[in-house]
């Protein structure tokens, strides 16, 4: 119960950050989902860095590791949000920009996780 309780938590703070990094004014002006990047990109990079540490320091199954993990880089990070923004360049005829921001997305956050891992290594 207290990891559901900490899984909750998490998620809930890591929601409210994906709020506030989605209302910045500047990313509003621009046509590219950078809010959305940045917020995946964010969460992969908390999440490596957090998992790598808790290798290193045996506590992959802390209460923390939950918090930070499943909670937090969880409700920051948005797949469905990702999925819907390219549905909808696919539905606006923009094959290249569909490609870049997916690109973009998907090579980001993996180097974002693996950097983050190597870190703590």
């Amino acid at each position: 119960m207290k990891q559901l309780l900490l899984v909750f938590l998490g998620g809930g703070i890591g929601s409210a950050f994906r709020y506030l990094i989605s209302n910045i004014s500047f990313f509003s002006l621009i046509k590219f989902p950078f809010s959305t990047l940045l917020s995946n990109i964010l969460g992969c990079l908390i999440f490596g860095l957090f998992i790598g540490w808790a290798i290193k320091n045996d506590q992959i199954n802390s209460p923390q590791t939950f918090l930070i993990t499943t909670g937090f880089c969880g409700g920051l990070t948005t797949f469905s949000t990702f999925a819907n923004e390219n549905i909808n360049i696919i539905k606006s005829g923009d094959l290249n920009y569909f490609i870049l921001y997916t690109f973009i997305s998907i090579i980001l956050s993996f180097a974002s996780m693996f950097i983050g891992m190597l870190i703590f290594k």
